[in-house]
């Protein structure tokens, strides 16, 4: 006797949830047929309330979309952007800022309502120490610094040291791990054109048999507060796309790679005292798009998808993998939700026990017990 598609993903199901331990359940899904809600950010800055931006994907159009939780997950809002959301950075469960592709918004009522803000064209991410003083990193080697909340930007100059050229050079991510230290990162990259101006997924035996070349590397820490910032540069073969510090005096940075390198992405374990780093984390099957640290001595979390060949940027979602290590260096893989599949996964931390993790295909998975 045949069994239907959704008997067998039922049993698929128990057969997941029958073990114990941990494991990641799926607590939120847009399930909308032909349309994709693709999730750029996710952040929970407390237990009960959570925030989810990007826009809604369909054949004829792109809707900016956010959903919402006060409840810590029992329920979602689904509620409608003028903008799409890329990138999130709340101070506290009501005041947060959202970068959307045109410019920058404030909430203070945890993203139900929204008001724009001006703020310089191109910039990625924001981050704030307190409701006045903040920076601003994008495009074009930008760093901004704002001290009334975000009505006055002053472009600073420590940026102009690095050498290289505008506009290949971009900052993507600002981290801060106390109110005096924190650090800045990018990477300058000239344009490398695949043969006939095709992506690498259309000419994958070309793209495959390519060297991978080198790009700069830059970052920039502060231990004032901001008033004085260091940069220095060095030559990669990835990028660093994202950092997270503990107050303990380490951290770890990811670096993803071009799909002509022999690793879709690594893992740095960093002391960011004494700028002492060693890798982690390295699998030519796993590429692992963001990490976390739970509480200021671990446990820490890297999340992606699986890879499969020398292509990594495939636009085709796999399946979603969560990794966990209480050391930094022993690896356990943790029971994801069979159903999530993804091409980014994105993780963002409420506390110890409050652990969340999103897809660019509309999911919201809950570390649980």
């Amino acid at each position: 006797m045949r069994l239907s598609l959704a008997l067998l993903l039922s049993v698929a199901a128990l057969a997941q949830d029958s073990g114990s331990g941990e494991r990641w359940r799926l607590q939120y899904f847009y399930d909308v047929d032909r349309a994709t809600f693709e999730i750029s950010d996710l952040k929970f800055p407390s237990a009960k309330r959570g925030l989810a931006v990007g826009a809604v994907v369909t054949e004829g159009s792109v809707k900016p979309m956010s959903v919402i939780t006060s409840d810590g997950g029992a329920h979602w809002t689904l509620i409608p952007l003028k903008e799409p959301g890329q990138s999130l950075f709340f101070l506290n469960d009501s005041l947060g800022w959202m970068v959307t592709s045109k410019g920058l918004w404030q909430t203070e009522e945890s993203g139900r309502t929204w008001k724009k803000l001006k703020a310089p064209s191109g910039i990625l991410r924001v981050h704030f120490t307190d409701p006045d003083h903040g920076w601003a990193v994008g495009l074009r080697k930008m760093v901004y610094e704002t001290r009334n909340g975000g009505v006055d930007w002053v472009k600073l100059s420590f940026p102009d040291d690095v050498k290289a050229n505008p506009d290949y050079t971009h900052f993507s991510w600002i981290e801060f791990v106390s109110k005096d230290t924190g650090m800045i990162g990018g990477s300058s990259k000239p344009p490398r054109r695949s043969w006939f101006g095709m992506p690498d997924w259309l000419d994958p035996e070309i793209a495959s048999n390519r060297r991978a070349w080198p790009q700069l590397g830059i970052l920039a820490d502060t231990r004032d507060g901001g008033k004085t910032w260091k940069p220095t540069s060095t030559s990669l073969f990835g990028e660093i796309t994202a950092c997270k510090l503990s107050p303990e005096g380490w951290g770890l940075g990811l670096i993803q790679f071009s799909d002509t390198f022999d690793w879709p992405s690594e893992v740095m374990f960093l002391n960011w005292k004494t700028g002492g780093q060693r890798r982690i984390y390295r699998e030519k099957d796993r590429r692992i798009t963001d990490l976390a640290i739970a509480a200021p001595s671990g446990p820490v979390y890297l999340a992606g998808v699986e890879s499969f060949g020398s292509l990594q940027n495939l636009p085709i979602p796999r399946k979603t993998k969560i990794l966990r290590s209480d050391d930094a260096g022993q690896w356990v893989e943790m029971t994801v939700d069979y159903r999530a599949v993804a091409r980014r996964v994105i993780l963002a931390v409420a506390g110890p026990e409050d652990i969340w993790a999103a897809t660019d295909t509309g999911m919201i998975l809950k570390l649980t017990k």
